[in-house]
């Protein structure tokens, strides 16, 4: 086996980095952490769980309340679905795949892949979607339970 100096590079600068950063898999998905408080999450290793009763809605918070007591985020999946929710918190939502609707008063908001909609605090919407949609979720406060 020949190995290349392009190949020992790859393999050192690997070692480097993951010395550096805390690889953590115990929420089901890749997370780095940096001892600077810097996260990064691998969005397509997050695993979204069933939410409540509510069929075709899953989620996935990807942050914790010590990491960032301030921003809470998550991902969230519908697939072929509609929910009511009034939110107690500010909400900025990018659509990572498909097609995600958010309805109010009437009227329908459509995000497509790239996208990212704001949804302020108060709101009573519908979120939705004719087909499925994978996004991510950035709410303020993080601890938007506690808002209500």
């Amino acid at each position: 086996m020949n190995i290349s100096e392009e190949m020992i590079r790859e393999i050192v600068e690997k070692i480097v980095r993951e010395s550096l950063h805390k690889v953590d898999y115990t929420e089901g998905f890749r997370k780095e952490k940096d001892p600077s408080g810097i996260l990064m999450i691998k969005t397509d290793t997050v695993k979204c769980e069933p939410f409540g009763d509510t069929e075709g809605v899953y989620l996935k918070d990807i942050v914790t309340l010590e990491e960032a007591p301030r921003m809470g985020a998550g991902i969230m999946e519908l697939d072929h679905t509609s929910f009511e929710w009034t939110l107690t918190y500010d909400e900025y939502d990018y659509v990572i795949d498909g097609e995600l609707e958010i309805e109010i008063d009437g009227r329908v908001v459509t995000g497509h892949k790239g996208d990212i909609i704001y949804i302020p605090k108060n709101s009573h919407i519908h979120f939705q979607t004719p087909s499925t949609a994978r996004y991510a979720y950035f709410v303020y406060p993080a601890d938007w339970q506690s808002q209500s």
